[in-house]
This record gives structure tokens, C-alpha cells and sequence, in this order.
């Protein structure tokens, strides 16, 4: 069997902010909805006992307890006690918020080197980290129901405040340098990349995207994002293998290809690096009741 789920479309309260953000209600006989969306997610619990899976992980969270939710991760969430569950739900995409003072960051925010989620047992240890982060969002929330003169700046000046705590907070904070980076664009290529995964990406038409050579360009997305241009593909090419294992009846050869990788044991081994697991285990992981696949 496969789970049920969709890629869900976030519709914007302000379509320039890219942002959402809802006080919703959960009933205990509500169905799990699994589902992922490119948008980063927080949840900050206000009454009632919420439960949330982001792929293998289970998360019970009480008034005051909040959960980062990664671009494109595959969750879903529950009333897990009582009658019903009472909560802050943010969405954002990072695109607007992303001036040259974040660039040095690129690698953390674009969650190269691991999904945002991993915060999530910082956020359960930390409560100061907790109180900031539920201030933050019900900042935002007010603003945008309240939407008075400049509030479109407040919700951008909050968002930003969220993302610094993320980084502080966060395992993976670059090295503190002196040295100002140029502020190239890179959004442009990793938009390229998420929509061009099944064919052969190639450096030299991306880095003519984005007016540099290709040398130049190979130097400079390593030192912004942490690791070779290859290396980037290779990983988003995993992440979506991931969601179609799950979520599409098709065999392993089948979602190896619609990601790109025409060899099979590049491909297994690459998955086997990134998750720690070969294809089979990790459906399996999520999916106890799967039937084999071949």
C-alpha cells in the first residue's frame, strides 16, 4: 500500500510575503491528510494535545510546544488527545526573504545539509527558544488579521526575527568570516534543478542563467551552498525519489528513472549515503503494511 498524499498549494494571505498563516482546529475523528509542500511550516500548539509525523518521526505536542516542518517533507497531523486541538499554523516561502545578508547562509536555509526538522529536538529542549518562537507567530498572526498601516513590514521584520532564531539554534551555523559574499541570485538555478530533475543537468546552462562562467560558477555555488553542484542535484534527486516511493505505485527502476539516474546501482548507492538505508528499508520505515516492491 502507499500512504495517501498530496502536494499541497499554500494559498497567500499576501502574495508578496509568500506567507500563510491560520489559527486552525483539530477533532479527534479528523483523518491523517499527509501531504508536503515546497513552503517551510511551523505549528505552535495554543490548547489541546497535537500529534505530527514528519516521515519516520512521531511528535506529541502540548499548549506552548511548537515544530519545524522542513520544504517538502512528507507530514501529517492528528488531534492526539481530548476533543479538540487548537493551533497556530505557519507557511512562508524563503524567496522573499532572502536578501544578501542571508546569502553567507544559503547552505542552512535551502536545508542542504539537512531538513529543517532537526531543530525539532532543540525547540522540545529549549523553552526560552519555544516562548521566542510562539511570540513570534502570534506577532505575525495579529498582523495579518489586523493588517494596519505597514503590517506588511512588521510580518517581514518577524519572519526575519524567526529565521535568526533558526540559525542560532541550528547545528550547521556557517563559519563566521569578515569576507562579504557577491550577492548573486542562486534561487533562479535551484528552481531550474527542482523542475528538471528526470533530464541531464548540466553546470554550463545553469551558470549562463545566472551571468557567470562555468568555472567561476562551480567555485562560488560550493563556497554559497557547502558542497559541488553535483553533489546538490544528487541530493534533490534523493529527496524526490523519496516522496514517489511513497506515494507513487511504480517499482524502484521506475522512480530511479523519473528522478534522473539511468544506473541503478549509482542510484542505490547515492539513496543508501543520503538515508542511511537502501529504497526497500525506507519504505518499509514509514510504510510497516507495504507490499514489496520490485
Amino acid at each position: 500500500m502507499n500512504i495517501e498524499m498530496f502536494d499541497e498549494v499554500i494559498p497567500y494571505q499576501n502574495l508578496m510575503l509568500c506567507i500563510q498563516i491560520r489559527k486552525r482546529e483539530k477533532r479527534r475523528q479528523q483523518k491523517k491528510r499527509w501531504h508536503y509542500h515546497r513552503e517551510l511550516e511551523f505549528a505552535y500548539v495554543l490548547e489541546g494535545v497535537l500529534g505530527k509525523q514528519i516521515q519516520d518521526k512521531q511528535y506529541r505536542l502540548e499548549p506552548g510546544e511548537a515544530l519545524i516542518v522542513g520544504s517538502s517533507q512528507p507530514h501529517c497531523s492528528w488531534c492526539a488527545d481530548g476533543d479538540a486541538t487548537t493551533y497556530l499554523i505557519l507557511h512562508f516561502d524563503l524567496q522573499p526573504y532572502f536578501d544578501p545578508s542571508l546569502m553567507t547562509y544559503y547552505h542552512f536555509f535551502y536545508e542542504i545539509t539537512g531538513p529543517l526538522s532537526q531543530l525539532n529536538e532543540t525547540l522540545r529542549q529549549n523553552e526560552e527558544l519555544r516562548i521566542s518562537l510562539g511570540q513570534h507567530m502570534k506577532s505575525i498572526y495579529d498582523e495579518m488579521e489586523q493588517k494596519t498601516v505597514g503590517y506588511e513590514l512588521a510580518i517581514q521584520l518577524q519572519v526575519k526575527q524567526l529565521l535568526l532564531l533558526l540559525l542560532r539554534c541550528g547545528p550547521n551555523e556557517a563559519p563566521k568570516t569578515n569576507k562579504v559574499p557577491p550577492a548573486y541570485n542562486l534561487r533562479p538555478v535551484i528552481d531550474y534543478v527542482e523542475r528538471h530533475l528526470q533530464e541531464n543537468i548540466e553546470m554550463e546552462t545553469v551558470s549562463q542563467m545566472v551571468n557567470m562562467s562555468y568555472h567561476y560558477f562551480s567555485k562560488y555555488f560550493k563556497k554559497m551552498v557547502g558542497m559541488s553542484f553535483v553533489d546538490y542535484v544528487n541530493i534533490q534527486r534523493i529527496k524526490k525519489a523519496e516522496r514517489l516511493l511513497l506515494t507513487e505505485k511504480i517499482n524502484i527502476t521506475q522512480v530511479a528513472e523519473m528522478v534522473g539516474f539511468v544506473n541503478m546501482t549509482h542510484f542505490y548507492d547515492l539513496f543508501k549515503r543520503y538515508n542511511h538505508c537502501s529504497p526497500k528499508e525506507y519504505i518499509r520505515r514509514l510504510l510497516p503494511d507495504a507490499s514489496e516492491f520490485t
